[in-house]
């Protein structure tokens, strides 16, 4: 398929960069994620004809469906590569099979209060307190550094998290004068402390010195024509490299990533097919999650400019409703929305028809006429009546304004029905995670029910202190002995209770 003139023409202002590349179809989901050394020489490659006759099924049907991409550049290749795993993990694109799974990129982690130290690899960052470097993309790299740094600043490698004088006796690390041997008091604990903090200084990107050294010996080795040692030491510094280098930090999808072809032009057809004053710029979305009435959640998801704004998303648990009723629960969660903006706006005296106001342009009801009419009351009640006001339904996908008794039908290539679906899809996950993540947490603390003897009192001061069962889990035994109505007795016999589950 030869690419389209607007394709051309992206391609042609790519930069000689690395980065990672979205293709998308024609509804704007992305089928394809990729990174590049170079995006324009990568990207290009999917459009040469010539290429055509050595792809396979797959490759051709791939290229048939592109219809758009983005683009986002990096500073380095190990970055793409990252950026790359963490967008196949959030968009799921149905042609690629790398990164699918939840493998995670490696992590080094040290806990500097455990007795005595040690680095290991993981590749499950947790809130226990300990440090962590990386992730890092090459992890061949990072376990060829870690060896280097081990004898470098003489740090043990052993497994058990407080070594004794009977592993010592089977410790190589120590018999080989690789580790100074905190455990049978060869050096104070404090001193070794000291060893693993001058290692994380080196690891946070401290390595010149290393690095300098390192040249100099492959360097004498060269001269001295012993070839293979100047080629070992010259792995061991690109490993070296690998490893302290620093690599961004992508903890969401970054926001200029676009998530339509042209959200702009969405948000001025999304204007004219409702009729509305202003333009859209800022759409709130709203949906209930619950289980047979049980774990009544809602969720407000809040667009600007046709892209999701997360730092405005609110999650609410119902107060008032009883039973299982979406109708309630959408009057509680707009109520409790809207009278929040209206306290702001107040005290901080802002015109609410100003372009300075807290308040969307529109907002998007999950559901009919039944969701719509109860959100429509809420806001008369407040005297917000003339903000436009939409429902949802997701069978026919037709869009209900208040005081029309017949809905608006789009054509399923609309790109303002397309905005409203990412909305509305956008809220219904954020309510329905919201609802799973109540429940998980509700089967995790009946886990505590379990243990003899808990008691409310307690178990309330457990979850009170550490926040989750998987918390106190990780917890030592004299953090839960210091709570009233635990001993150490009972902080162990919880322990090996959690440890067994």
């Amino acid at each position: 398929m030869p690419a389209t003139e607007a394709i051309r023409k992206k391609i042609s202002r790519l930069p000689h960069k690395p980065g990672v590349y979205l293709m998308k179809d024609r509804f704007g989901t992305v089928i394809y994620i990729g990174k590049a050394r170079s995006l324009r020489k990568r990207v290009s490659q999917y459009f040469h004809p010539s290429r055509r006759q050595r792809w396979d099924m797959k490759l051709n049907a791939l290229v048939e469906a592109i219809h758009d991409l983005d683009v986002h550049q990096v500073r380095s290749e190990p970055d793409a590569v990252l950026l790359e795993g963490k967008l196949i993990k959030e968009f799921k694109p149905r042609y690629n099979i790398s990164f699918k799974d939840d493998k995670r990129f490696l992590l080094l982690k040290v806990n500097l209060k455990d007795p005595i130290p040690r680095f290991t690899l993981t590749r499950l960052r947790q809130d226990d307190g300990a440090r962590y470097f990386g992730p890092f993309a090459n992890s061949g790299a990072i376990r060829r550094t870690m060896t280097m740094v081990r004898q470098k600043f003489s740090l043990r490698g052993c497994r058990p998290l407080t070594p004794n004088k009977h592993d010592y006796k089977h410790c190589l690390y120590g018999h080989l004068k690789h580790c100074t041997a905190p455990c049978i008091d060869n050096i104070s604990t404090g001193d070794y402390l000291k060893q693993v903090e001058a290692a994380c200084d080196f690891l946070t990107g401290q390595s010149q010195e290393m690095e300098k050294d390192l040249k100099q010996m492959m360097q004498k080795a060269a001269e001295t024509l012993d070839f293979e040692k100047a080629a070992e030491l010259r792995d061991m510094l690109q490993d070296l490299k690998k490893a302290t280098q620093k690599t961004g930090k992508f903890s969401r999808l970054p926001y200029k990533l676009p998530l339509a072809i042209d959200p702009a032009s969405d948000l001025t057809e999304l204007r004219k097919v409702l009729s509305i004053r202003k333009t859209p710029v800022r759409i709130e979305g709203f949906d209930i999650s619950n289980i047979s009435g049980t774990f009544k959640v809602a969720s407000m998801v809040r667009f600007r400019n046709g892209r999701p704004d997360r730092s405005n998303y609110r999650r609410y648990k119902m107060k008032t409703v009883q039973g299982q009723d979406d109708f309630a629960c959408m009057a509680e969660t707009v109520r409790r929305r809207y009278t929040r903006l209206l306290k702001e706006a107040g005290e901080q005296k802002t015109d609410l028809e100003s372009s300075e106001s807290p308040f969307p342009e529109l907002i998007l009801i999950d559901g009919g006429k039944g969701q719509l009419g109860a959100a429509c009351e809420e806001l008369a009640k407040l005297g917000l009546s003339k903000i436009p006001i939409i429902g949802l339904a997701k069978e026919f996908e037709e869009i209900y304004q208040p005081g029309k008794p017949d809905p608006i039908r789009l054509d399923h290539r609309s790109g303002a029905l397309k905005l409203l679906q990412r909305v509305r899809d956008e809220s219904h996950r954020f309510a329905n995670t919201f609802n799973a993540q109540l429940r998980l947490k509700k089967i995790s603390e009946s886990l505590l029910d379990e243990f003899p003897g808990i008691g409310q009192s307690r178990k309330a001061a457990l979850l009170k202190k550490f926040g989750s069962v998987q918390r106190i889990k990780t917890a030592s035994l004299e953090e839960i002995s210091q709570l009233p109505g635990f001993g150490g007795k009972t902080a162990e016999k919880l322990k090996l209770f959690l440890a067994a589950r």
